[in-house]
Order: structure tokens, then C-alpha cells, then sequence
């Protein structure tokens, strides 16, 4: 689980170049995002963000598990 934030973590901060795209599906607007400038480029960490996508990734895995046809 631990890895899935980390790689959820790096890819949200990697394209963070997509901020005002993704800001309009709210993220870096959550509680416990971290936005701030750097030599006048906006960039955000996504901590927040990333407890959370990582919850609907892990949901979406157990429903994957559970509905699995071809698992034994």
C-alpha cells in the first residue's frame, strides 16, 4: 500500500505542470495540499490529494479482487 502512495505521490507532483487543468477537478484544494510559488512558477504538494486518490485506486483494486472471473 505504502507503494501505491508513493508512485500516486510522484505523479501528481511530476504533473503539476496540469495544475490549472486539474484544478478544476479539485486538486491542490483539498486539505493538506501544500500550493506555493517557486521563482514565480506555481507548484503544489499533493498530499491531500494523494490520500485520496489513492483510496479510490485501492477501492477500485478490491473491486477488481473481488470480481475477479478468472482468479482461483
Amino acid at each position: 500500500m505504502i507503494r501505491w502512495v508513493l508512485a500516486i505521490f510522484l505523479l501528481l507532483t511530476v504533473f503539476s505542470g496540469l495544475l490549472p487543468f486539474l484544478g478544476r477537478l479539485g486538486l491542490g484544494r483539498l486539505p493538506g495540499d501544500i500550493p506555493f510559488k517557486l521563482l514565480g512558477q506555481p507548484f503544489c504538494l499533493p498530499f491531500g490529494s494523494t490520500v485520496l486518490w489513492s483510496a479510490v485506486a485501492f477501492g477500485i483494486a478490491e473491486l477488481v479482487a473481488l470480481s475477479c472471473l478468472f482468479c482461483s
